[in-house]
């Protein structure tokens, strides 16, 4: 039984008759226990704000809260910050990751001379205005050469087909381009020199 209903308990046999003294002998309670008065709730503040920043940034963790509190001048201790939000339920849960089975993997063979197969993948970051940047990168398998790295806001597949077309005409075609994802190089809107040599794995 938690202390407040011991304390509701002694109080309901006092209000029937016993005395205070007995009920807290049978409830074995101390009588400072009883009259014991909870301070108030120097969290309160501090919880509102954690619970409007996770609420607003629904994928940030505690770590995360804790910085924009500080860049807010909040003199907070991270194991404070990291305390309040795990009693208030506001952990995120980590995405699954797709598995792939083995039947999707493929060995890759290595190319026997340059410019006979390239790969190619977009990489992303983020500028400190949290804009993002999508870098298009190709590199020669055989001789692991970055043939190009091109980074931009945004890369549709007309743009892609104009940057492939750019290389195949400053190096030659290469019999194939590996690439991660079949949507990710958009094949269908490839009309140029490259279209014939678009391979996906």
């Amino acid at each position: 039984m938690s202390a407040p209903a011991r304390r509701d308990v002694v109080r309901f046999m006092v209000s029937h008759g016993l005395s205070e003294r007995r009920a807290l002998r049978v409830i074995r309670m101390s009588a400072s226990a009883l009259r014991y008065q909870r301070m108030p709730d120097r969290n309160q503040g501090l919880r509102e704000r954690i619970l409007a920043l996770a609420h607003r940034h629904r994928r940030y963790g505690a770590g995360m809260i804790y910085l924009k509190l500080r860049q807010a001048g909040e003199p907070v201790n991270h194991k404070r910050v990291e305390r309040l939000y795990a009693e208030a339920h506001l952990q995120v849960k980590r995405r699954k990751r797709k598995k792939v089975t083995p039947a999707e993997r493929k060995p890759l063979g290595r190319p026997g001379a340059a410019n006979q197969v390239w790969s190619m993948d977009f990489v992303f970051d983020r500028t400190a205005d949290e804009r993002v940047i999508k870098s298009l990168t190709v590199v020669d398998d055989a001789t692991h050469e970055a043939v190009a790295i091109v980074p931009e806001r945004a890369i549709g597949g007309l743009f892609l087909t104009r940057i492939l077309d750019h290389l195949a005409l400053q190096r030659g075609l290469p019999s194939a381009i590996r690439t991660m994802e079949r949507n990710s190089v958009g094949v269908p809107c490839c009309h140029g020199l490259i279209s014939g040599a678009l391979h996906c794995f």
